[in-house]
């Protein structure tokens, strides 16, 4: 298995500067830079593979800063998607207060449970994995799903409870999620 993961690794170091953003990925993040709208990036990566993919891309990663949050940080220990804790811990690094753990466990009668639900609501998730998906949700913010065509192929018309279904980020509307409309 070592072996296995040691070619995988050596094999993916020669791809990641081939690699480009998705269609869309690019102009959504310059323009929320843009109106100054906090962001943070939530991956699954382990930051070594983060770290590679972002560097060769310094005009979308760079407007993240500090403020990404990988697979393999100490801060989640070991809770990955489709635990809620990696999009929790981005919204901290964005200065918000949202509390721990499932949104399902908070006490939605007590006035804490209230304002965190309601805290949380106000994020919103743009997700390719179906883990990711199910993080966002356990989180309680919104989710818009932007699945690869070939698993969205593995489960056509299926949306996995995400608020929105898009084939691609340059489908995404700013303004019907309450955030600026793109320049004409």
């Amino acid at each position: 298995m070592d072996e296995f993961i040691a070619e995988r690794r050596a094999c993916q170091d020669t791809l990641w500067s081939t690699c480009h953003p998705l269609p869309g990925v690019r102009k959504l993040v310059e323009h929320l830079a843009k109106h100054k709208i906090p962001m943070a990036v939530a991956t699954g990566s382990i930051s070594r593979n983060y770290k590679l993919k972002a560097a060769h891309h310094p005009e979308i990663f760079d407007h993240f800063k500090n403020r990404a949050i990988c697979g393999d940080d100490p801060r989640l220990k070991g809770c990955g998607k489709p635990r809620p804790d990696i999009f929790l811990l981005a919204a901290e690094l964005l200065g918000r207060k949202v509390g721990e753990g499932d949104v399902s466990s908070l006490d939605a009668e007590g006035k804490e449970g209230r304002a965190l639900i309601e805290e949380r609501s106000g994020g919103l998730v743009l997700e390719d994995s179906i883990n990711g998906l199910e993080a966002g949700q356990r989180a309680g913010m919104k989710t818009i799903w932007v699945p690869d065509e070939r698993l969205r192929a593995l489960a056509p018309g299926k949306t996995f409870g995400a608020d929105c279904v898009l084939e691609s980020l340059e489908q995404f509307r700013p303004e019907e999620w309450g955030l600026p409309p793109y320049d004409s």
